[in-house]
């Protein structure tokens, strides 16, 4: 029985997250071995830090759940790009757990999304609908994804 769509949009989800990815790492894939020194760290200048990347992910899962409750309010500079509470090891995992977390709740969500809603305009300007939402977060995951390969590369040629 073929799959619906609701189930393939999880899978995507959940492969440019977890892996394994055909076009190359997931975004856990990515963080993998990133220390708290190194995803505090900006060596790449004018760019953002992979900690700062990853609450920004997790901040669009939110803005994407709130806007399947139907809140159309957009994120805060401060809320898109929040600022890194501290640098221990312990805020790092924090962060990374978060993250996890914030992805598998949106998976979820997304499963049990109605089809029939899919066409639908989760919020009036721009128009983006739910489909074009959840599309949307995993091309934004693999977006960000790339970057973060490039920092821990500039990171490394730093070293």
């Amino acid at each position: 029985m073929p799959k619906s769509l609701s189930a393939l949009l999880e899978e995507q989800l959940r492969l440019t997250f977890e892996g394994p990815a055909w076009h190359g790492p997931s975004v856990r894939e990515a963080l993998d071995g990133v220390s708290a020194s190194d995803a505090a760290s900006k060596p790449i200048a004018n760019a953002h830090s992979i900690w700062e990347l990853v609450l920004h992910l997790s901040g669009t899962y939110g803005l994407v759940l709130r806007r399947m409750r139907g809140d159309t309010v957009p994120l805060s500079l401060a809320d898109d790009w929040p600022a890194i509470p501290d640098t221990s090891d312990a805020a790092w995992a924090a962060a990374r757990e978060e993250l996890r977390a914030i992805n598998a709740r949106i998976r979820k969500e997304v499963l049990e999304f109605p089809e029939q809603r899919l066409h639908e305009s989760l919020i009036p300007n721009p128009p983006y609908t739910a489909f074009t939402q959840f599309v949307g977060i995993t091309q934004h995951d693999l977006y960000h994804a790339g970057q973060i390969v490039l920092l821990k590369k500039a990171i490394a040629r730093n070293a």
